[in-house]
């Protein structure tokens, strides 16, 4: 049996986590395979919203098997928050979830570590959601840092406070206060003490023989594709690959095993915090976009800069990750607008390019647009695809022609309900 993956094909935020909802009953395990608690997948059903940061998205569907992957970092305090309100919810997590031994754990130092590296940089700051990401990677491939299954070594005390030690050290010389780092420690010490209760497990084991049993297995990723630390618009990225290859790497699963790849792109753009973004509106129609469809961050509550949609960018999202039908999101949210554009491509230095280009963080832009008109009509009470507004079937056709892949589901709300399938 192979495995699908699902990612976002933008900035992140593009509603990976409702996708995975509405896909799960076709799984029977959902898996994370990269990021962290930076991640906030939001889904929402009978009237109720849900964030998640770490847990995968398939955890509130029954029979499900959800599996925390090696590739993903994970906060013990952040963690056991998530789990907790499950289970005031009466979601037998137990029953549900599984966590990679070799995942790698975000220290309290980790977090202040990632302040005191965003501090530095004044006005160059890459925007980091400051929860340690950046820091636990570093010491991952560094070869310095402690994974889930050390907790279940004797002297984990000792090789947290060797890498405590190393970490304080760089602090000082960081001139970064350190003054939270004692309640910072109480939380984490009985977030572990409570992840030692969990289901840990060697997972590439456990993906592999699901795989051999032909269990179908959807591989959840986090962030988006242009977030991706090598093909990312660098060094405004995360700190992991974000693309279909992290899936690999992230849950141990041989490149010849992945067959679908579901990507996620909004019918617009968005981004939170700095970096390049050139189809970004800086005007009345920017702030529209940003209230009408709620664009504020899940995990970090920032307000994400919004733009129209970029194909350039799409087009090479596409390529790199092997995608094999597209899922838009948030539809409904242009119904506001009697006018729609999109990005077809860039003029830099007064030519025109069509490529995604490597130096985006210096090029002075102008996006080159393609205009619409707008389907001005409600969505969210729509069942039925073929009941759509002609208007918006146009702009979902000229996609389709124009990036050669089938958009195969349309995302007209925010409830699960709402997800048009074509």
């Amino acid at each position: 049996m192979s495995v699908d993956v699902l990612l976002g094909l933008q900035w992140g935020d593009e509603g990976k986590g409702k996708i995975v909802d509405v896909l799960t009953p076709q799984y029977n395990v959902v898996a994370r395979f990269q990021g962290g608690p930076n991640a906030g997948h939001t889904l929402e059903f009978e009237g109720i919203k849900h964030v998640l940061h770490t847990i995968p998205s398939g955890i509130f569907r029954d029979e499900t098997i959800n599996v925390v992957g090696n590739g993903v970092v994970i906060d013990p305090v952040t963690l056991k928050k998530e789990i907790d309100a499950l289970l005031s919810m009466k979601v037998p997590v137990s029953e549900r979830l599984f966590i990679s031994r070799k995942a790698n754990l975000i220290l309290p130092t980790h977090r202040l570590l990632d302040a005191a590296s965003e501090a530095l940089k004044g006005a160059d700051k890459i925007g980091s959601t400051l929860r340690g990401i950046g820091p636990t990677y570093m010491d991952k491939t560094g070869r310095n840092g402690l994974r889930v299954g050390d907790l279940e070594s004797k002297d984990f005390n000792n090789r947290y406070e060797k890498l405590k030690l190393k970490h304080t050290e760089l602090l000082r010389s960081m001139n970064y206060p350190m003054t939270a780092l004692a309640d910072l420690e109480t939380d984490f010490f009985a977030a572990i003490d409570f992840m030692r209760t969990l289901n840990l497990v060697d997972s590439e084991h456990l993906i592999n023989k699901f795989i051999q049993s032909h269990r179908t297995i959807l591989a959840e990723g986090a962030q988006g594709s242009l977030l991706d630390i090598d093909f990312g618009s660098y060094p405004f990225v995360t700190s992991s690959n974000t693309i279909t290859a992290g899936a690999c790497t992230g849950l141990g699963v041989a490149p010849r095993h992945i067959k679908k790849v579901y990507g996620i792109f909004k019918a617009y753009c968005t981004r939170v915090g700095s970096g390049p973004f050139p189809t970004e509106l800086n005007d009345e129609i920017g702030a529209q976009i940003r209230e009408e469809g709620r664009e504020f961050g899940a995990t970090t509550g920032r307000a994400r800069r919004c733009g129209w949609l970029d194909l350039v960018q799409l087009k090479y999202a596409i390529m790199v990750n092997g995608v094999t039908e597209l899922c838009m999101m948030k539809a409904d949210v242009l119904s506001i607008f009697s006018d729609i554009y999109l990005c077809e491509s860039y003029e830099i230095d007064g030519k025109l390019v069509d490529r995604f280009p490597y130096d985006i963080n210096k090029a002075e832009i102008k996006p080159k647009w393609t205009h619409f008109k707008g389907w001005k009509s409600d969505l969210t009470s729509l069942t039925r695809y073929e009941d759509a507004p002609e208007a918006l079937k146009d702009y979902v056709r000229y996609l389709e022609k124009v990036l050669e892949i089938p958009i195969t589901m349309v995302s007209v709300g925010p409830d699960r309900a709402q997800t048009l399938l074509k």
